[in-house]
């Protein structure tokens, strides 16, 4: 269980008082930034904008101070918003918190067992894809508090919500349209004065201040959602097997994203303190941390980039900060989370809009495109289009199934069974002398299901009555390709073959001694190499070994 210690351990054994001072500065900064976000993210998940703080407040502390990161900070997450809110549709508030609380196991069972390292086996592709098909999909879910529409029902899924926003676009308000563009100038532009103050808290308090004073037509917070200032507390759902079976897959969807997501972004925060985390820690504190928001009243929760990276450049270096900045939420709450009711609904469209191009990735996506064989970009084409038209899970499993399928086609193409050319005795440019009665095949590649056709058969060879296949390029073989090489095996001895196998790697060997083909064929006839195959064939030709 050694490599299962949080950082916080570690990184206490020399904390200094300066330390502590950075970490003091960086946790409240960033408590600033998650302010705002974490509210825009429950609202977009579909729940009450307090609900965000609990889940920053709890999870955030929590996978801090159990993290197998020094700097991650965790909370809610644009990726998690569709998701949720899709729970929340079907299931209500019980199911999510069921799910939430399956996932955080899920996600405890990945750490012990060592799974952390598995994440970066989902290829690049994918999670483009699927990151800049829930950008889209935010985008589409806030354009109708961005524009002030009425809508006549309440629409779940994205293309239904395109579809609902086109048919009432009619209905636009004009003056929400204008607070939503100011909001967004507000963010676009407010870096450009100072980066010590965030750009949506700026947003937040100047379009609230404009709506209430000014009197604007436009909807708040408070119009929507009842706001409390309750600290969280502990609540144990009501679970029942109807329940926990009818949301087990959003819980695996959401251990899924919430590894992929807490992984990529530990990851970010190494490069940028030249540190090295523990994924398997990770794991284990993600679970504990969303287990834990379910019971206290959040959302699910995952590392966050941009916060992370927020913690990193304002000085935080150890858990410490990551802990500290659910104590500035907190104290938020008790005391300001009445005003949050005077937040303007299309200032929350437009910081979601912000979150939204951030993470669509757009760049990279145009860079995939360019520089990317056609069938990676139709991969990642496929997931982004499955995320937006469908939902997360059939993209991740129909984009992995493809993923997995061209794989194993470029292996299948990269294997080769090839028959040396024999070149007669004096001809210039010999390598190895061939004699008459042996024929010499070279397998190249990874042998397995998809290449196992390329083995060939072995008809009247006339005089050649040994055959040497050479394996020192064959890394893998699996039980498919086996027994295509037991079938020539057969036929050679039908024949009056000998085969000869040189050169076997250990994986391909251990196959061979399992399936029992490696007693059958003879230890004698399994040789290191070319020369040692071909001494063992001149052993045949003398002997009684090789038929007349």
């Amino acid at each position: 269980m050694k490599d299962l210690t949080p950082q916080l351990i570690d990184s206490l054994k020399h904390y200094s008082l300066k330390d502590l001072t950075k970490d003091l500065t960086a946790g409240v900064i960033v408590a600033i930034i998650a302010l705002p976000l974490s509210i825009a993210l429950a609202l977009a998940s579909g729940v009450p904008p307090e609900q965000g703080l609990y889940t920053a407040i709890v999870a955030g502390f929590v996978i801090s101070a159990l993290g197998g990161s020094k700097v991650q900070i965790a909370g809610p997450t644009a990726a998690f918003a569709t998701i949720v809110a899709g729970i929340v549709a079907r299931s209500g508030m019980e199911g999510l918190a069921a799910a939430t609380i399956l996932a955080g196991l899920i996600l405890i069972a990945m750490g012990l067992l060592r799974m952390g390292s598995l994440i970066k086996f989902i290829p690049y592709t994918i999670t483009t894809g699927f990151t800049a098909g829930i950008a889209v999909t935010i985008l589409i879910g806030q354009l109708k508090d961005f524009f002030g529409l009425t809508f006549t029902r309440a629409p779940v899924e994205t293309v239904e919500k395109a579809a609902e926003v086109a048919r009432t676009f009619h209905t636009v308000n004009w003056t929400a349209a204008l607070v939503g563009c100011l909001a967004l100038a507000i963010l676009i532009l407010w870096p450009k004065v100072s980066k010590k103050i965030p750009a949506s808290l700026i947003a937040v308090v100047a379009m609230s201040a404009a709506v209430e004073l000014l009197r604007l037509p436009v909807n708040t917070i408070g119009d929507l959602y009842t706001i409390s200032n309750a600290p969280p507390r502990f609540v144990f759902p009501a679970l029942s097997y109807e329940t926990v079976a009818a949301v087990l897959p959003d819980a695996f969807t959401i251990a899924v994203l919430a590894a992929i997501e807490s992984l990529l972004s530990a990851v970010v925060a190494d490069e940028m303190i030249g540190s090295r985390h523990n994924s398997n820690m990770e794991l284990v504190a993600q679970g504990v941390g969303n287990a834990a928001s379910a019971l206290f009243g959040g959302i699910p929760a995952t590392g966050a980039i941009a916060r992370t990276a927020a913690n990193i450049k304002n000085g935080g270096r150890s858990p410490v900060a990551g802990m500290v900045h659910p104590g500035g939420l907190l104290l938020v709450l008790i005391l300001l989370m009445p005003y949050a009711a005077l937040i303007p609904m299309p200032c929350i469209a437009a910081i979601l809009f912000q979150v939204a191009y951030n993470m669509s990735g757009w760049r990279t996506v145009v860079k995939v495109a360019k520089h990317s064989p056609k069938s990676d970009v139709a991969v990642l084409v496929v997931t982004f289009l499955l995320t937006v038209l469908f939902d997360l899970v059939v993209a991740i499993v129909v984009g992995l199934s493809l993923a997995c399928l061209l794989f194993m086609k470029r292996m299948a193409d990269v294997a080769v069974v090839k028959e040396w050319e024999y070149v007669e005795d004096g001809a210039p440019g010999r390598l190895k002398p061939v004699p008459p009665h042996v024929m010499v095949y070279e397998i190249t590649g990874p042998m397995f299901f998809g290449a196992a056709d390329k083995i060939p058969h072995i008809g009247d060879k006339g005089p050649r009555r040994v055959l040497i296949l050479r394996m020192r390029a064959v890394p893998a073989l699996d039980i498919t390709a086996l027994n295509g090489l037991r079938r020539l095996w057969e036929e050679c001895e039908r024949s009056g073959i000998q085969v000869i196998f040189s050169h076997v790697n250990e994986q391909p060997l251990s196959v061979f001694r399992r399936s029992g083909l490696y007693d059958q064929a003879g230890a004698e006839n399994f040789v290191p190499n070319i020369d040692a195959a071909l001494e063992r064939a001149a052993e045949l030709a003398s002997g009684a070994e090789v038929g007349a």
